[in-house]
């Protein structure tokens, strides 16, 4: 029989015989290798939190008229009226689809560009 012997990271072992024959004897020299390594834990990596928000806070020419009046009645009143405000537009958009006969693809691409266009002003500042 030959023997081997194996040191990983300061921890050895030897085996003697084929690796075979060290697992079929219940592997009890596996066993012992295995705990005579400690419990490692492996911190998970780091993951940037998505960004929400306007690449153009703060520019276009109605943004400091919104960002005032945010400061004036408050973030949570000024997020209900933007809200109501974006629902209203979004109907007006929908009752105008529904008049020229558009499909509900057009209709919906015409509310994104109506944001794009709110964020290019300043109103979603």
């Amino acid at each position: 029989m030959a023997a081997t012997s194996v040191c990983v990271a300061g921890l050895s072992s030897s085996f003697h015989g084929s690796w075979g024959a060290s697992f079929a004897n219940g592997g009890e020299e596996y066993r012992m290798l295995a705990r005579s390594v400690p419990n490692v834990r492996v911190a998970r990596p780091i993951r940037m939190q998505p960004m929400m928000g306007n690449i153009n806070e703060g520019k276009g020419i109605f943004a400091p008229v919104v960002v005032l009046t945010r400061n004036i009645i408050g973030k949570k009143r000024f997020n209900q009226f933007r809200g109501k405000a974006i629902a209203l537009h979004s109907q007006v958009i929908t009752e105008f689809c529904k008049s020229i006969g558009a499909d509900a693809k057009q209709r919906q691409g015409l509310i994104r560009l109506a944001k794009k266009n709110g964020e290019r002003l300043g109103f979603l500042a």
